[in-house]
């Protein structure tokens, strides 16, 4: 594993971090004051995509923690 490859791991995380904090946000914005089902019906869809971009984030999480691991301590 090269520096050149952890830091491509870094920044795949650091993105999928970023568009999970922008999901998050799109979520938070379709909660609104319109009570209606179509309001509630497009926040639940936030919530899906909001919910896939966190698994996206863990993901690439734990590709960076097992690169260091592999690294740091050979496992």
């Amino acid at each position: 594993m090269t520096k050149a490859d952890l830091d491509q791991l870094r920044l795949a995380y650091k993105k999928a971090v970023d568009e999970w904090v922008n999901t998050i946000r799109a979520e938070e914005e379709l909660a609104t004051p319109d009570h209606s089902m179509i309001a509630m019906e497009h926040w639940d869809t936030a919530h899906f995509g909001e919910h896939d971009a966190h698994t996206k984030a863990t993901e690439a999480r734990e590709a960076y923690k097992d690169a260091l691991r592999a690294l740091n301590y050979g496992i």
